[in-house]
């Protein structure tokens, strides 16, 4: 993965799909991020680089810390929000090439969360996206092995993780198994993609980000 390249297309990609979407549409609840807007996501998401740039990024990205990006632009609307996003392309360009592709795993995140909060789907077969379903799943796989609990396989159409006698399967588009892994499906849509034993015992593993959604994700 080329991660320069990767976030600035994530980057292009969001605000192509932002730019220009009036208040009714910046006011649209995430299903997948449910205590913040459009807009509020859109804050976060720059104010997240601004952070980056300046050396204040958390190791841990906590709720204070990202809430702080939505209070620190309380009633800014899209258009300056992507004013101060824009010029930070070059910087942050550079700071991972210096440093990591850290801040590619925010935008590629958080573009999905848009997008299914808008229904424009895309950008699902994403290098970026590709690597993030690998490194989640492994931390998927550590939490169910510091659980104690035997090993869990997932199956995509075209790509698989775990041991193929694997107690447990779990069986759903790559896309969707990206998203789990990101703690972004129910407990009930794991359940309905479980092809193979209980599933419930492993629900806590998914929740590497957080809790998982009430509702189902549809995306």
């Amino acid at each position: 993965m080329d991660a320069i390249e990767e976030w600035t297309q994530a980057q292009a990609r969001v605000v192509g799909l932002v730019r220009g979407l009036g208040t009714g549409q910046a006011g649209t609840a995430v299903p997948a991020c449910p205590d913040w807007t459009v807009r509020d996501l859109v804050s976060h998401v720059v104010g997240a680089n601004v952070d980056v740039l300046v050396g204040q990024e958390p190791d841990e990205h906590d709720p204070a810390w990202t809430q702080s990006h939505v209070d620190r632009r309380a009633g800014r609307g899209i258009g300056a929000l992507l004013a101060e996003w824009e010029p930070l392309t070059g910087p942050m360009r550079a700071w991972i090439g210096e440093h990591g592709t850290r801040p590619v795993n925010d935008v590629v995140v958080h573009e999905q969360d848009l997008r299914g909060a808008l229904g424009v789907p895309g950008a699902r077969d994403t290098p970026a996206l590709a690597a993030l379903r690998e490194r989640f799943a492994g931390r998927v796989a550590a939490a169910v092995d510091d659980a104690g609990l035997p090993p869990l396989a997932l199956v995509g159409e075209t790509w698989r993780t775990g041991p193929a006698d694997a107690a447990v399967v779990v069986s759903a588009s790559d896309f969707d198994l990206a998203r789990a892994v990101l703690s972004r499906r129910s407990a009930g849509q794991l359940r309905s993609w479980t092809t193979r034993g209980d599933v419930d015992p492993y629900l806590s593993c998914f929740a590497v980000l957080g809790p998982l959604p009430e509702d189902d994700l549809v995306e």
